[in-house]
């Protein structure tokens, strides 16, 4: 979440910068007093390389999941970032059953959040879910 963070905060489009940043100076590594997790590099480059590069997409499977009242660019920027991994990876890694997709960023909301946004995050993604792998749900 925090490499997509940081590539839409700072408004970058090319994600390798990131993607290099992340796997030789803090995945698995303590900055600050705080301990990044340990990632699976592979998985940690394709989601990043993946989102950035199919974000229209992305962005727009989401949208039709939304009301019109609150479109994406409404959501903070870290719901956004978990959102558009967790539709990456149900659309694109159909090695990750789709509950566990939407168990996982759901956990992840609510590690950044403590009020509705979690919910939101499954609800979202349990709608893309049933859209792009109905049969697996």
């Amino acid at each position: 979440m925090q490499a997509l963070y940081q590539l839409e905060v700072n408004g970058e489009a090319d994600p390798e910068p990131v993607v290099r940043e992340f796997a030789r100076h803090r995945l698995g590594r303590e900055i600050d007093g705080d301990r990044y997790g340990e990632a699976d590099p592979a998985l940690f480059s394709d989601l990043v390389r993946g989102v950035a590069g199919d974000l229209g997409c992305l962005d727009t499977m989401i949208a039709e999941t939304l009301i019109e009242e609150w479109p994406l660019r409404r959501f903070d920027a870290v719901l956004r970032a978990i959102l558009r991994a967790g539709a990456y990876e149900l659309a694109h890694r159909p090695d990750v059953p789709p509950r566990v997709v939407i168990n996982e960023y759901t956990t992840i909301a609510h590690a950044f959040f403590s009020g509705k946004e979690p919910g939101l995050a499954n609800g979202v993604l349990d709608k893309l879910g049933r859209t792009l792998r109905s049969s697996e749900m």
